[in-house]
Order: structure tokens, then C-alpha cells, then sequence
């Protein structure tokens, strides 16, 4: 995957070769509530600036917080999901730091005792499995937003809007499994899919709600120390996560090469520049200076607690795929295209309860529908619902219409919502069956082109296909396609 920059690469193919890369990921995702953390004020994106605060979010003396418990099985689901074992004890701390969007001068956050620990989850980098573990996941609440205008030649003003303030998160941090930009991709994207499936997180990265921290290092192969590693922070699109990756290897390479010392700190990437660039010193957890919330209780969760919960647990894309292929009879690759995302899962079983085949939904799906669909996980804003699918499908399956007429249906479909049957009336699709129509057009055609005929009976065999494309074409696809063969080929036989 290349970078956005016409810039050459740092080290020589060969010298990359001789280093190993490190990576471990920090993933932020905001939990799907409508209230915030520890107070009632809306979660919703886009209000107008500070409309959504209140004394807690904005830390206002003697304000008090209160955990939402909505956030806190949401991310127990999200644990579950992720293999990770749920701590019947975790406590919320304080983690201090100053700046101008954090109005209570500290984040609420989990240290010593996170809510869940020790999970796995399995991806697939160029055709092979990958496990990845999981360090910990624990809840905390978001900053607000600072928000800058103005230019370098004249006054420039910074603003805050303090509705980010206060929402909740989790933080997903994974072990320094990854080697490869490629399997941070693959690991972000199997991660997110689990995430809208558990209906944890939107994960809609344009308005915030996933965001990812890199930490990278390099070693020479075979080494086992690791080396000093680099966060960067506040990425939030996983092409740009491959591109700081990218770079950052590169760059440690060329640093050690060059008989100098990586230095341990935090940097940004630059779109424009197609590069990173520092943003401050490293921090460590002392920096923080974490110390438990005095304002809130620990968090207990009994074994009845997690038993419930996971009953309630959707079914895994994994799992769903494996069922698809057992139950459906398609293929894995099929499979694993309609559980992409759940909504697109669940349509296609709802096409398939309406009575379609199912080898005919997974394809027809896979391809029509997905030709069309910008974004498949907002199928259901589609006009083209499941009961009127099945119904085109099957009026193919039984011979109604030809499959290319059923494309010019769906189309119609798609653009109107108008249901199949009265499409196929209004233009008049029905396949055509009589042979005798048939062989009269097909005659016709093999009458006006005597050279193509004499070609054919030398041992051209590829001009069979001419005189049934046009058969077809006279038909405006709708002679049934077999009649079509068999009429040509005994015509053309003499």
C-alpha cells in the first residue's frame, strides 16, 4: 500500500530486510449510548458548541459523577467479544494532565485494576491467520475538542467546544503481536467489524469514534529485546495509520544505520507532508500521577452479571460465516463478503426466510446489490427490501424472466422500489418460451449473414456465440437462454 507522497523511501529494500518491526495498538472507541459517562447530558454528534454539558462534564465544583450503566455492559459485550477475561473488581482512577479541552484538569480513566484483561482476537493477512492478543480493555471518558482558525499572517483564535467532554470510551490495547503495517490494517479491521457487530461503537471515524495510537519499535531479526519505541498519536484512518507505520520503520532504520539512538516520544502525522513529526517528550505512567477517584466506587460484577450478559451476545462475524457456509451451502469466499457487516448478514437470511436459493441470494448479493450499495452497512436505508428481492429471484429460478432481464428489474428496483412483477408488466420482460418465435428470429439471422454460417461449418465454433448474442439482442434478452442454444445450434447444424 503506497503512501500519498512522491517522496523516495528512506532505506534500501535490502536494509529493511535485515529489521523486524514491533507494533502494538491502542484503539479508543466511543461506546453507542446516548448519555455520556457519568452524567445525562446527549452523546449526539453535532449539536451546536457546549449545548451538550453540564456541571459534571465540565468538572464544576461539587459536581459528582455517576456511572452510566449502559456504558459499562457495553463494554463488558465488547470484552466478551475480544476473549478478554471480565475482572470482578476494576476501579476508575484519576489520570492528571493539563490541557486546555480537559475543563476538570484530569481524565477519568482505569489503571491498576482495568475492567477486563488477557484476550485474543484471530485476523487474516494475506490468506493466513493471525492471533493478536489483548492486553487489557478499560472505560474512560473523552476530552473535549479545541478548535483553531485563522492564518499564520493574521490573528489566530483557538475555541472549545466541551460536547466531546465526558463521553464514554474504551480503550483497547493490544500486545506487540504485529509486525508488519499490513497486519496493523487487517487487525483494525477485523477489530472494528467486531465492534459494530456487538453494536459496542458506530465506529464512524470521521465523527471521532474510533481513533487509534500507534506504538512502533524495530529490531534485527532474530533479536528478542525490544527497541525504543515510538507512539503516534490520534490516528484516525487506517490508510493513514499504514502510511505513519510506513514511515516510522523507515525512519528508525535509517536512525540505527546512521549509528544513531531512536528517542522515545510521541509524534503526529502530517497528511500535507506525508510524514510524522514530533509532538512532545514520551510520558510514562508516573507522569500522570494516578490515584483512585475518590467520587466513584469500584466497579463489582458478580458471575450472574456476566452469565446474562452473554447470553444477550450477537452472533460473531466468525461464527455467522462458518453457519453460512453449514447451512446455506455457499461458498467461504461468499461468506465471508455477506458478513462484512452485520446488516448485510441479516438481509441476506431475510432474502433467504422470504424463500430465494440461497446460492442465488449470495450471488446476486454479492454482486448486484454491492455494485450499487456505497456503504453496505446502511442497507437498510435501501429501497429494495428483502420480501421483493426473494420475489425476483425466484420469477428467474422458475423461468419467468432471463437473468439479464432480472438485472433491468432489480435496476428498476433499486431506483423506484417499485416491486418486481409490476415492472416486469409495465415493460413487457416476460421471458420468451415459444420455440417457434425463436427459430423464426434465428433464421432470419442466419439468413443475412451467410459468411458467419460457412465459418461456423469450417470449424469456427466461436461464431456460435455470435448468432445467440444476437438472437438475444433481437429478443431484448428475454428468449429463455437454452431454447436459444438448441434452436442455433441444430439451425447452424443444417
Amino acid at each position: 500500500m503506497a503512501r500519498t507522497t512522491t517522496e523516495t523511501p528512506r532505506v534500501a529494500p535490502d536494509l529493511l530486510a535485515l529489521y523486524e518491526a514491533v507494533i502494538g495498538l491502542e484503539v479508543h472507541a466511543q461506546l453507542q449510548t446516548r448519555t455520556k459517562a457519568f452524567c445525562g447530558c446527549s452523546t449526539k454528534f453535532g449539536a451546536s458548541p457546549n449545548a451538550n454539558t453540564c456541571p459534571v462534564c465540565l468538572g464544576l465544583p461539587g459536581a459528582l459523577p455517576v456511572l452510566n450503566k449502559r456504558a459499562l455492559e457495553l463494554a463488558m459485550r465488547a470484552s466478551m467479544a475480544l476473549n478478554c477475561k471480565i475482572q470482578e473488581r476494576s476501579r476508575f482512577a484519576r489520570k492528571n494532565y493539563f490541557y486546555p479541552d480537559l475543563p476538570k484538569g484530569y481524565q477519568i480513566s482505569m489503571y491498576e485494576l482495568p475492567l477486563a484483561t488477557g484476550g485474543v482476537i484471530e485476523t487474516e493477512v494475506a490468506g493466513k491467520k493471525k492471533r493478536v492478543g489483548i492486553t487489557r480493555l478499560h472505560m474512560e471518558d473523552d476530552a473535549g475538542k479545541s478548535l483553531h482558525e485563522g492564518f499564520p499572517d493574521s490573528d489566530r483564535w483557538s475555541h472549545i467546544d466541551f460536547n466531546r467532554c465526558g463521553v464514554p470510551l474504551i480503550e483497547i490495547v493490544s500486545e506487540p503481536d504485529l509486525r508488519a503495517p499490513v497486519e496493523a490494517y487487517a487487525y483494525l479491521n477485523t477489530l472494528k467489524q467486531i465492534l459494530e457487530y456487538t453494536e459496542v461503537s458506530d465506529c464512524n471515524m470521521e465523527e471521532g469514534s474510533l481513533r487509534c495510537d500507534a506504538n512502533v519499535s524495530v529490531r534485527l531479526r532474530g533479536a528478542t529485546e525490544f527497541g525504543t519505541k515510538v507512539e503516534v498519536k490520534n490516528l484516525n484512518s487506517f490508510r493513514y495509520l499504514t502510511h505513519a507505520l510506513e514511515y516510522e520503520i523507515e525512519r528508525h532504520i535509517g536512525v540505527l544505520q546512521s549509528g544513531g539512538s531512536v528517542v522515545q516520544e510521541t509524534r503526529l502525522w502530517n497528511v500535507a507532508l506525508g510524514r510524522t513529526e514530533p509532538m512532545r517528550s514520551k510520558e510514562y505512567a508516573h507522569d500522570y500521577r494516578y490515584f483512585p477517584d475518590p467520587d466513584l466506587l469500584p466497579v463489582l460484577i458478580g458471575t450472574a452479571g456476566r452469565d446474562q450478559l452473554r447470553r444477550s451476545m450477537p452472533e460473531l462475524p466468525d461464527r455467522k460465516a462458518d453457519r453460512f457456509v453449514a447451512d446455506y451451502g455457499i461458498t467461504p469466499y461468499d461468506a465471508s463478503v455477506l458478513t462484512a457487516t452485520r446488516s448485510l448478514a441479516d438481509y441476506f437470511e431475510a432474502v433467504v426466510h422470504c424463500g430465494a436459493s440461497p446460492k442465488a441470494a449470495a450471488n446476486w448479493i454479492s454482486v448486484e446489490l454491492l455494485r450499487r450499495l456505497k456503504d453496505a452497512a446502511q442497507i437498510s436505508d435501501y429501497p429494495v427490501k428483502p420480501a421483493a428481492f426473494a420475489e425476483l429471484l425466484r420469477k428467474i429460478d422458475q423461468g419467468e424472466i432471463t437473468a439479464a432481464s432480472g438485472k433491468r428489474v432489480f435496476a428498476t428496483m433499486f431506483d423506484t422500489g417499485k416491486r418486481p412483477a409490476d415492472i416486469i408488466a409495465a415493460e413487457g420482460l416476460t421471458q420468451i418460451t415459444d420455440a417457434n418465435a425463436i427459430e423464426k428470429i434465428a433464421r432470419d439471422l442466419i439468413a443475412r449473414n451467410p459468411d458467419n454460417v460457412a465459418k461456423y461449418r469450417s470449424g469456427n465454433e466461436g461464431v456460435f456465440k455470435f448468432f445467440v448474442g444476437q438472437v438475444m439482442r433481437e429478443t431484448r434478452g428475454q428468449a429463455n437462454p437454452q431454447a436459444v442454444n438448441e434452436i442455433v445450434k441444430r439451425l447452424l447444424a443444417g
